[in-house]
């Protein structure tokens, strides 16, 4: 039986091959991630159902002009690790983005280290509910907050 980790990066890397809107994603995290959808950059730690954690080391062309993680990448990072999240439980349905939002409390600085912790909270019939954390990997201090809403269909 294939563990949840190897499950986690094969969905990862399926999300590459994908000829929809998610290919518009692809473009953009490539520019913004290299390659985070070939699990290049993102590293899967572990993967357990309904929880994630990656990791991610913040280069040059993760930060803003202020030399700290850009807050798009955070965004994305929330997007993409809740969706994979949500893909690791038993329905694993990847669903469509209803709402999201993120809080940003402290900068992750070009060298740090992000863990990137995601929660499936719930998963109803319609819709489903994570959490993500990001965190400095060295000081433990929360860099982000987000939460996504999303629609799993029938």
């Amino acid at each position: 039986m294939m563990s949840l980790t190897q499950n986690l990066r094969e969905t990862v890397q399926c999300f590459s091959r994908v000829r929809s809107f998610d290919r518009v994603l692809e473009k953009v995290l490539e520019a913004k991630l290299q390659l985070v959808m070939k699990g290049e950059e993102v590293t899967p730690v572990s993967a357990t159902p309904g929880k994630v954690i990656c990791e991610l080391k913040v280069e040059e062309e993760h930060t803003n002009r202020f030399g700290t993680a850009h807050g798009g990448l955070i965004a994305t990072l929330v997007d993409v690790i809740s969706t994979i999240a949500l893909l690791q439980t038993e329905r694993g349905s990847p669903g469509v983005s209803v709402d999201m939002n993120i809080t940003y409390m402290s900068p992750a600085k070009l060298g740090d280290e992000i863990v990137i912790t995601a929660h499936v909270l719930k998963q109803g019939k319609i819709l489903g509910f994570a959490s993500v954390d990001l965190t400095n990997k060295a000081t433990g201090k929360l860099i982000a907050q987000g939460r996504q809403t999303k629609y799993l269909g029938n």
